[in-house]
């Protein structure tokens, strides 16, 4: 994905301006900034949701606007920040219906179809909800039902809002991992939405800081994620320090 002199405006307010980048395959980006400052909009301009108010982003050389719409569904992929389940789907079905984009003329899904759904369940550790009805989940299983219809879509470029969101710390760990992994032997692209620092360090290979402001800071994370950097991007002092082997991130007090 190539993103050319992009602007991003709501009201008068300019929440990104001239932004000049390209994720390639195989990278992990992890969009940081403070609430308000256009992390959402940003991320459903990319995914061809919202226009941008000036640029253009380009998915494989070809403008993201002229992509038909079951072909961009085959090449990237959208996992909303929230959602409503209006009605009493099984999980499965849920997860099935992500392969609409694959099915062509067929009214019904294939086995194939039905495989590869039932996979992403298992890999999400809920194959066991498979025949709940999503209403019925908590939030955390709800949101891994929702990683694996991401997964079963089977998208080159994965675009993510807080996917961690609702999970408890096991599950985090493990769905920050799985994306790291599909980065590293599918080269996916993933560019993900985060408030958890430390979770965004163990898996990016790029980050992208909004300042709030329309200005913005973007590159390999261990030139982007300093405690400067990050002070001024979220507006509260960061210390980074290693313990243990480890790199974290923390604010002072």
């Amino acid at each position: 994905m190539d993103i050319r002199d992009l602007y991003l405006q709501v009201g008068q307010r300019h929440l990104i301006q001239q932004l000049n980048l390209t994720m390639s395959a195989g990278e992990c980006w992890c969009i940081i900034g403070r609430n308000g400052a256009g992390k959402s909009t940003l991320l459903k301009t990319l995914a061809g949701l919202r226009a941008p108010d000036l640029g253009q982003i380009f998915l494989k050389d070809k403008p993201l606007s002229d992509w038909p719409l079951l072909a961009l569904a085959r090449e990237r992929a959208f996992l909303p920040q929230h959602r409503t389940d209006a009605f009493a789907y099984r999980a499965i079905d849920t997860v099935i219906s992500a392969r609409h984009p694959y099915q062509g003329t067929q009214y019904w899904e294939s086995a194939s179809d039905l495989h590869i759904a039932m996979q992403s369940l298992q890999e999400l550790d809920v194959a066991d909800l498979a025949e709940r009805d999503v209403r019925s989940l908590s939030g955390g299983e709800r949101q891994r039902v929702a990683i694996a219809a991401l997964l079963a879509q089977d998208a080159q470029c994965m675009l993510l809002d807080e996917p961690a969101n609702a999970l408890d710390l096991a599950h985090q760990v493990s769905v920050m991992q799985l994306f790291s992994r599909l980065c590293r032997e599918q080269k996916k692209t993933v560019v993900m939405v985060s408030h958890d620092l430390n979770l965004a360090y163990r898996i990016a290979t790029h980050a992208l800081l909004m300042m709030g402001d329309g200005q913005w800071m973007a590159g390999p994370i261990e030139d982007i994620f300093n405690a400067e950097s990050l002070s001024h991007c979220l507006g509260h002092p960061i210390e980074r320090f290693t313990h243990h082997g480890q790199t974290l991130f923390l604010p002072r007090d």
